[in-house]
């Protein structure tokens, strides 16, 4: 679907290399891996959801046979 290939790539590269300059791509590269480790972490990892309701600490429960 997407053909990318050696020209394209080194084209691409260039382009990077001229908006940002040298010396801030290994900073890019740093924060494009942390980025996609950080995704992958969160794809393997369970959803872990809160469902359990908050009880207020002022609010009195009322049991069977308690008055209100």
């Amino acid at each position: 679907m997407f053909g990318i290939g050696m020209p394209e790539l080194l084209v691409l590269l260039l382009i990077v290399l001229v908006i940002f300059g040298a010396g801030k791509l290994p900073e890019i590269g740093v924060g494009l891996g942390k980025a996609i480790r950080g995704f992958k972490r969160g794809m393997s990892e369970p959803d872990e959801i809160d469902v359990t309701p908050r009880e207020n600490p002022g609010e009195k429960k009322n049991g069977p046979g308690q008055k209100p």
